[in-house]
């Protein structure tokens, strides 16, 4: 009777083992690691001249690959539906400026922060003057804009909720809105508004800098994969240790000659 029990339990370990073998290993016999993003966020991830993904998320998406010796795939997806489609295995890993949330982390996890961004304003430059801090905006008599399900929108809502809103499906389309008078303000992360403002923002609108949450951004996988996250994390301590990360940022956030290929 016990031998019996005995190897019942074993059999069921087993059957639970080959039944969740980990994106790790799943990643090793495919030898391909599909990575999940929306080419729309500059300049995490962004689409070139060429039709081509590029981006900083694009760049340690391909040391990653790198590092585990295999071939990169990436995994174009809406932004609605990228944590559906990792969920339903589209793709092994959301790379795609994600903000860790309390809220999405109850469906998903999320490795450490490999940056730490916030929320801040494009404001059109006919409120030069008037609007000079992001508490301005919280006022019925302005109309701000930000991209639909993201934490830019939650922060709009949130924060400065007593304005009118207007939710949009790409971050383009809101700075569009904002240059032709449409609405007031834009509010979204600091990387991609500080590159809409350089691109297009002088005589269209001023940019309110400062920060006004705490956001950190980080990868995604399915839950319970603990070796897969425990891979990510220390190779997220790798390249930030060996000047790996710093190469990859300076290219993206402090250069800016990338830009030259969307134009």
């Amino acid at each position: 009777m016990k031998r019996t029990m005995i190897a019942l339990v074993l059999a069921m370990t087993l059957c639970a083992a080959t039944a969740f073998a980990g994106a790790l290993e799943e990643i090793q016999k495919r030898g391909t690691l599909r990575v999940g993003m929306e080419p729309g966020y500059m300049p995490f991830e962004l689409t070139n001249q060429k039709g081509e993904i590029i981006g900083f998320d694009v760049d340690m998406a391909k040391r990653m690959a790198k590092a585990m010796d295999v071939e990169l795939e990436l995994v174009s997806t809406a932004w609605d539906g990228i944590i559906p489609a990792l969920l339903t295995d589209k793709f092994d890993i959301i790379m795609s400026g994600m903000t860790l949330t309390q809220q999405r982390n109850m469906s998903i996890n999320f490795a450490e922060p490999y940056i730490i961004i916030g929320q801040t304003a494009l404001v059109a430059k006919k409120h030069e003057g008037t609007i000079t801090s992001y508490a301005d905006l919280n006022d019925p008599k302005y109309t701000i804009g930000s991209k639909l399900g993201t934490t830019g929108e939650q922060a709009a809502k949130r924060v400065l909720g007593n304005a009118n809103y207007i939710s949009y499906e790409t971050e383009q389309e809101g700075v569009l809105e904002l240059m032709n008078g449409k609405i007031d303000a834009f509010v979204y992360d600091l990387p991609y508004n500080a590159i809409a403002y350089g691109q297009r923002g002088e005589g269209n609108m001023i940019h309110l800098d400062t920060p006004f949450t705490y956001e950190p951004l980080a990868w995604a996988v399915r839950k319970g994969d603990h070796d897969f996250l425990n891979w990510l994390n220390n190779f997220l301590f790798q390249v930030k240790n060996d000047g790996t990360y710093e190469k990859i940022y300076d290219k993206w956030f402090v250069d800016g000659s990338w830009q030259k290929e969307i134009q």
